[in-house]
């Protein structure tokens, strides 16, 4: 009889995970993160001296002559300025019925006095991107792919009353189809 009560509490003692166990996989775990942020640390961030040197030597002209002397641009990897537009409210061009677009647009710059640009031209930039907008119908800009290019196109027309090209890309802040 001893035996059997000696079985019922080697029985009832729960069989867990050991202690040491889950300190072990607790540090792997915690080893494998802070190698994995180290290593987007320094693959996604921070400049060489040698990639500093170079970037020296190329901003100061283009290879295809679009910088102008004493213009800086900013460099592709790092988000540009916003150029704020007011809010656009038109009637598309769908004949049966009436529809109309409200889209807020903002504006990424490619150069730092691309803005002042744009506000001596804004009301051509307004007039051509009305003339555009105006232009589509209902169908054309509910699609995604219609998005995509009519913010390419925004990105073309603005371009095209600059002096030079300045605006890297539109982006659709407020996209309203009724």
């Amino acid at each position: 009889m001893a035996e059997a009560v000696g079985e019922k509490t080697l029985a009832a003692v729960p069989a867990g995970v050991p202690f040491k166990l889950v300190i072990v996989i607790s540090l792997a775990a915690l080893l494998i993160g802070l190698g994995g942020a180290f290593a987007f640390l320094k693959l996604s961030g921070g400049h060489t001296a040698q990639d500093k040197h170079a970037g020296g030597q190329a901003s100061g002209s283009g290879e295809d002559g679009s910088t102008a002397h004493g213009a800086s641009t900013v460099p592709s990897g790092v988000p540009g300025v916003i150029y704020d537009l007011e809010p656009f409210i038109v009637n598309l061009a769908d004949t049966p019925e009436i529809r109309y677009l409200k889209v807020t647009i903002k504006l990424e710059l490619d150069r730092a006095d691309a803005g002042s640009e744009i506000a001596t031209r804004l009301p051509q930039i307004r007039d051509s991107i009305l003339v555009l907008l105006t232009s589509k119908d209902s169908a054309s800009v509910r699609s995604p792919q219609g998005k995509f290019q009519l913010r390419d196109e925004i990105t073309q027309r603005v371009n095209q009353l600059l002096p030079r090209p300045g605006v890297r890309a539109a982006y659709f802040t407020d996209f309203v189809v009724q």
